[in-house]
């Protein structure tokens, strides 16, 4: 009887240790999600930092929506 309680026991402790460091784990990998979040939207913002910079100094952007607004004109006469 005290062999079948003590294994039991055992058994407890090594399921509870299991349990924590299982909690231990998730919890540690909480925000790793929001970090990658956070770290995709800082890429973004850079490359369309860049693209505004290039554009601002090439008059490109200009030309294109006068190109646009010239052929729209074009088809509504």
């Amino acid at each position: 009887m005290l062999t079948l309680a003590v294994r039991a026991h055992v058994a407890l402790l090594l399921l509870a240790d299991a349990l924590a460091s299982r909690v231990t784990r998730l919890r540690d990998e909480r925000g790793q999600a929001t970090a990658e979040y956070a770290l995709v939207l800082l890429g973004a913002a850079s490359i369309a930092l860049l693209v505004a910079m290039w554009a601002r100094n090439t008059n490109r952007i200009g030309r294109l929506l006068d190109a646009v607004f010239n052929q729209l004109g074009s088809l509504v006469r």
